[in-house]
């Protein structure tokens, strides 16, 4: 950077990262308002609470697409400040200009239109889920699609649609690489899956299907949340219908779970998750909060970092070492007389089923390709809304093997369609092949890191974590991340190595 380009530099880079605070504050304050509706907002609440979302996201639209902003960033990028492109100003420009250049293209009222009628939609979409009534939700479907599909040509596309909308979530990947991942993993996943079917050895399944007070299950995964590092002075844990982690900011980050008295799972697992999210979000840099540098990846490496704790560390059997005699302690009713390798082989049980949240690791991407195939369908026009339930069913049917018995365990059990986040399934599968070649490489920078499970010492994995991935913040975009860490492209050959070294063990394989 020339001296006499300097101050003008400066002035513009520092107006620059001002207005992004600015709008992350703005988002934050949304984020919170959305934790409100979904966990104690009364039901009356939902259309003024649709209208506050809507006009807050006009108001950081028109902060964001301020043309100075434009004539800033090129001033920037005409710099010596972006030359050396790892330095966190070059990583700020960088994906600053990325935001903007997506903003600029949606114009107001359709930014306004998607939040008040995905706000709405989600209460149409609960409703509609315990009714297990279709009907109830397709109009707003039907709508939200039809918004979608407007978004996607507003920021415009190749040669498929889907490609603009999958950007959204996971910034760079394509319809086509994602299609051809998936294909591979699905080929390998079926030939496992069909394995396990067959297998001499099986899971008691009804070790989990026992009596587990509500209550004891709140302490319980507390305690877990707080084992594998989540800090309570920084967050908390709540109820919903559909567990989420939301981020609001720094010293504030908040999960949620769901319970069920006759299936320990449902929450433990679902805590598991939410705390992988919420770890990471603890883990960003707090001093560049609201800038790129603050800010997580993608959200596949999100999902990466809510499945690895899931399911490398969650479903292992160094953990349950530590910690099953303290599951023991909340349930002796239900685990009195259970011993470890019993209670591995069950909370590992590999079986189709209908709910993916609940789906084991084996089964569970098979949900991921009904999903991503039935979106691409749905934006490109190919599948009609009303026609969704008849070809989710049949799908189904092929990929997993058993007739979903109504729309509640069918395509009316995921939120997502209902926030208007279409695109978005992909990354929970990109994000499990993530977490296996992360989980791989730390395996191998840290000997002995199961035995330090098995004796409750987590911390060894979240500190590797904080210093290869969440400290990043957005220095790499996720396949360059996966390259620095593991020095090789994502692929699926670690989820398979992980999955068989797993389940052959316990299935007598």
């Amino acid at each position: 950077m020339t001296t006499a380009t300097a101050p003008a530099v400066k002035e513009s880079y520092d107006a620059l990262i001002e207005r992004s605070k600015e709008a992350a504050l703005l988002g934050s304050t949304c984020s919170l308002l959305h934790w409100d509706k979904e966990t104690y907002m009364p039901p009356g609440g939902a259309e003024n609470r649709a209208n506050q979302l809507a006009l807050l996201a006009g108001i950081i639209h028109d902060k964001c697409v301020d043309p100075v902003l434009g004539e800033r960033l090129s001033r920037c990028e005409a710099s010596d400040l972006v030359k050396d492109g790892a330095t966190v100003e070059a990583v700020n420009v960088r994906e600053l200009r990325r935001m903007y250049d997506k903003e600029t293209k949606l114009p107001k009222r359709l930014v306004e239109e998607l939040v008040r009628t995905s706000s709405l939609s989600q209460e149409a979409w609960v409703t509609a889920r315990k009714e297990s009534d279709y009907g109830k939700f397709l109009p707003w479907l039907e709508k939200l699609i039809k918004l979608t599909r407007e978004k996607a040509d507003c920021w415009g596309y190749d040669k498929n649609p889907y490609d603009a909308l999958l950007d959204e979530f996971e910034p760079y990947e394509t319809c086509e690489n994602v299609s051809k991942v998936f294909a591979g993993l699905q080929r390998e996943l079926v030939g496992l899956i069909e394995r396990i079917a067959g297998a001499p050895k099986r899971p008691d399944k009804t070790i989990l299907i026992r009596s587990y007070p509500v209550e004891r299950q709140v302490s319980l995964c507390r305690g877990a949340a707080a084992a594998v590092g989540f800090d309570f002075q920084s967050g908390r844990i709540d109820t919903v219908v559909h567990p989420f982690c939301s981020g609001i900011g720094p010293g504030d980050t908040r999960i949620t779970t769901r319970y069920n008295e006759r299936f320990l799972n449902e929450s433990f697992f679902g805590t598991m998750h939410e705390t992988g999210h919420a770890l990471y979000d603890q883990g960003l840099p707090r001093e560049h909060y609201g800038t790129p540098m603050g800010s997580s990846v993608s959200l596949a490496i999100h999902e990466s970092q809510s499945r690895m704790w899931e399911n490398f560390v969650g479903r292992s059997r160094a953990f349950w070492t530590f910690f099953l005699p303290e599951t023991r302690k909340a349930f002796p009713e239900a685990l009195g007389s259970v011993g470890l390798d019993a209670f591995v082989h069950a909370v590992n049980t590999v079986e189709p089923s209908y709910i993916r949240v609940e789906a084991d690791e084996a089964t569970y991407n098979l949900h991921i390709v009904l999903r991503f195939e039935l979106e691409q369908a749905l934006v490109s026009g190919k599948l009609a809304a009303k026609d969704l339930p008849e070809a989710w069913n049949k799908r189904f049917k092929e990929l997993l093997g058993i007739a979903v018995p109504d729309d509640r365990r069918g395509c009316l059990q995921d939120v997502h369609w209902s926030f208007g986040h279409i695109g978005y399934f992909a990354t929970y599968t990109l994000g499990n092949l993530y977490a296996a070649q992360f989980f791989a490489q730390a395996r191998k920078d840290l000997p002995g890191l199961e035995d330090s499970f098995a004796k409750g010492d987590f911390r060894p994995l979240l500190d590797w974590l904080r210093r290869k991935i969440h400290c990043q913040g957005m220095r790499l975009r996720a396949g360059e991340l996966v390259r620095e860490v593991t020095d090789r492209p994502l692929g699926h050959a670690d989820l398979i190595a992980h999955l068989k070294a797993k389940f052959e063990p316990l299935y007598g394989l």
